[in-house]
């Protein structure tokens, strides 16, 4: 008998019949004889439908009362699932994120999990009942509802999993896996049996949306399979493991790209101790997120210093940027949003050189400029023009022999 964690998306309780869905399966588990804890986000639409409802009351809604209102959205969906499963003859109970001791921090709309008070769970499991939670959600320590942000319920989900030392967190969404690349760009995309931790993590923040970030994380630091898997079907999904579990060792084992980026670059910045700081801090206090960095020296003291962040953040750290600029004696600041990111990634380019060449010469075939480049042990990222990043993707697609027809 194992403990089984199962985290649904919105697709897969977009309606009643959905939900019903979930519901036999849900019930298929259990009578195998295994412990279900499920996990529920809000129907598909219904998180953008509240915001848009408080957004007809204020152009800034208080985020507090923001964090109470979308809150509804997962105990709909918990609610409805749990009587599902009741008028089925099996023992089931809906838990809020309180009522299940998610306990965060107070940033309302973007909260982290700082603890999960998993007794009145373990005595529902060990009572045979079906816990059903609403995820997305905690509270904070003075009892205040928070929201976890965009993806949120993946990290519910391996967070009660990891404080109820779960077997294993199964992932149900509209995909039936993990792919080399995305399939609705990359025709040759293949699903991979199993990815590592590390993978997974660089694959979220490289553009990849199956999985949260913050979820793959928390597997990571408790060592949970995860199992990325298909609401509608029966098939095997992706098992998201640590590296060292005896899988196949690809030396690139996916290529993403990431459409939402913006680069800024400050023109014969003076080149002294300190100008960097001066350069990022005011944008970090902004909280807007710097991801590369590149530092072109210039004789006569100077240099030029070009940084990318989100799109949506783009005018924002420009007008930042352009004080910054006066204030520092740089010549002029200039930005681009017609950019892109595509990476490749792999625990195999730990043991395996030879991979940027191979990348590098690729784009070249097909005169697609690099504008930037970034690295870490598993991974290559190169910013180039945004209208040739689909391409991109599938040309190292090919170069790596990750086509499924290879």
């Amino acid at each position: 008998m194992a403990l089984v964690v199962q985290k649904f998306g919105g697709t897969s309780v977009a309606d009643i019949e959905r939900i019903r869905n979930v519901a036999r399966r849900v019930a298929k588990t259990y009578d195998k004889g295994d412990d279900v804890v499920v996990i529920l986000s809000a129907m598909a639409g219904e998180t953008d439908k509240l915001i848009g409802m408080a957004h007809t009351i204020s152009e800034n809604p208080n985020r507090r009362e923001l964090d109470v209102l979308l809150a509804t959205g997962e105990q709909t969906t918990s609610a409805l699932l749990a009587m599902l499963l009741t008028e089925m003859g099996y023992p089931a109970e809906s838990l809020l994120g309180h009522q299940a001791d998610v306990v965060t921090d107070c940033d309302y709309g973007n909260a982290r999990i700082l603890e999960i008070g998993a007794s009145r769970l373990r005595q529902l499991i060990q009572k045979r009942h079906i816990v059903v939670v609403a995820g997305f959600q905690g509270c904070d320590v003075k009892g205040n509802i928070t929201t976890l942000g965009r993806g949120g319920s993946d990290t519910s989900a391996v967070a009660i999993a990891a404080a109820l030392e779960a077997d294993v967190c199964e992932i149900y969404t509209d995909v039936d896996g993990i792919y080399t690349a995305d399939p609705n760009v990359c025709a040759k995309a293949r699903k991979l049996k199993e990815i590592s931790y590390d993978e997974m993590l660089n694959m979220a923040s490289l553009g990849a949306k199956v999985l949260q970030i913050r979820s793959v994380g928390f597997a990571k630091k408790y060592n949970i399979p995860v199992h990325v898997r298909s609401s509608f079907s029966e098939e095997e999904g992706t098992m998201v493991v640590n590296e060292d579990s005896g899988m196949e060792q690809l030396v690139v084992s996916g290529v993403t790209h990431n459409k939402d980026e913006a680069r800024i670059t400050l023109r014969k910045v003076p080149d002294q101790p300190g100008i960097a700081a001066k350069i990022f801090s005011p944008v970090a206090e902004a909280g807007i997120l710097v991801d590369m960095i590149i530092q072109n020296t210039r004789p006569g003291g100077e240099t030029d210093l070009t940084f990318t962040v989100p799109k949506a953040e783009f005018q924002r750290a420009m007008e930042i940027e352009a004080q910054v600029a006066t204030e520092i004696g740089a010549e002029k600041v200039y930005g681009d949003t017609e950019i892109a990111k595509v990476s490749v990634i792999g625990v195999g380019m730990k043991n395996h050189s030879g991979v940027a060449a191979v990348m590098f010469n690729t784009l070249s075939r097909e005169n697609i400029n690099i504008m930037m480049i970034s690295t870490s042990e598993i991974r290559i990222s190169c910013v180039v023009e945004e209208k040739y990043a689909e391409l991109a993707v599938r040309v190292l697609h090919t170069a790596f022999g990750l086509d499924s027809d290879a």
